[in-house]
């Protein structure tokens, strides 16, 4: 306990970088902070997290002050909690329970709104093939519909590793992957508990060579054409997809040095945000795929440092709350 608060306090300490949002600070307050029905949408918000993602740890949230920004223009707002690592199926499962008991503590609510980051786009797209009528709208923020270049990099370097020579120590790169899951499913008090199988189960499944069955499986939404858009409506539910493709973004986020180096390996000079292609992000309505975001920067991490004169990710989740608010959901 001694050690989460630990925790806890110097991650508020760091926060306080990232209190002045580029928004605020370049292009003054947000013109529509004060106006408190601007997020009520007729349907709940759900945040969906990616890999190595969770619901918040220590009273941080993965999505980095969403949660504060959507309710503060009257949305209601749930947070779920997913395996840290787990496949697209068993992760769209746990999420469709959640969902679901949701619903049976407010059999007011009909349908969802599911904002999912990265994997959580995939998780939410399984959710609206098996169960429809549960979804109103599905919104991905930097999510791997085509598969992720750096998941057959990971692949590669886990499968195609030299054996280690005799008497030498060698990284077990899985299991140190398995035990930072640990570390944030013991953090957040998750109720799942991931192992190698279901961390590789996960990575495989985000691959370049994977991703088409599963779409296949799950195809409300799909581009129809190469790294175009797809439909904005798909089986009574709507479609919208953004998409980053800058990497470094700022000198005080450490978190872009590891992005760089992955994204530089992956995919070379292909436009990406460190973890996805641009084209990969594309499903259903395109609303932007080139803001100058990285793959953390699209949940407002690591603790609100994004780009001094980047689009504040915070606008956007109002903004896009406004839109469905707009059409009716």
């Amino acid at each position: 306990m001694k050690l989460k608060k630990t925790i806890a306090a110097c991650a508020a300490a760091l926060g306080l970088l990232g209190m002045s949002t580029p928004a605020d600070a370049l292009l003054g307050l947000d013109l529509n902070a004060l106006n408190p029905t601007y997020t009520k949408t007729k349907y709940p918000i759900v945040l969906v997290h990616g890999l190595f993602g969770f619901d918040n740890i220590v009273g941080i949230d993965y999505f980095y002050g969403v949660k504060k920004a959507l309710t503060s223009g009257g949305a209601k707002v749930y947070i779920v909690q997913l395996s840290a690592a787990a496949s697209h199926k068993v992760r769209g499962e746990q999420l469709l329970q959640q969902l679901q008991a949701i619903q049976a503590a407010d059999p007011t609510i009909k349908k969802f709104n599911l904002v999912g980051h990265s994997q959580g786009g995939l998780a939410s797209r399984y959710v609206a093939g098996v169960k429809p009528e549960l979804v109103a709208s599905v919104t991905q923020v930097q999510t791997p519909n085509q598969g992720s270049k750096t998941a057959d990099w990971l692949v590669d370097l886990v499968l195609n590793a030299p054996l280690p020579a005799e008497g030498s120590q060698s990284i077990d790169l899985l299991g140190l992957a398995v035990e930072v899951v640990g570390a944030i499913e013991w953090l957040s008090d998750s109720p799942y508990k991931s192992d190698k199988s279901s961390l590789l189960a996960n990575i495989v499944g985000l691959t370049t060579t994977i991703a088409p069955s599963f779409n296949a499986s799950y195809p409300a939404g799909a581009p129809t054409t190469e790294c175009g858009s797809g439909p904005r409506t798909a089986n009574g539910i709507n479609w919208y997809s953004v998409g980053g493709t800058k990497i470094n973004t700022n000198l005080l986020d450490i978190s872009d040095l590891i992005l760089a180096y992955v994204g530089k390996e992956s995919y070379g000079t292909e436009p990406n945000d460190g973890l996805v292609g641009k084209c990969s992000s594309h499903w259903g309505e395109v609303l932007r795929d080139d803001y100058p975001w990285n793959h953390l920067d699209g949940i407002n991490q690591v603790f609100g440092i994004v780009g001094l004169t980047a689009p504040d990710p915070l606008v956007f989740y109002r903004t896009q709350a406004n839109r469905l608010k707009g059409a009716g959901l």
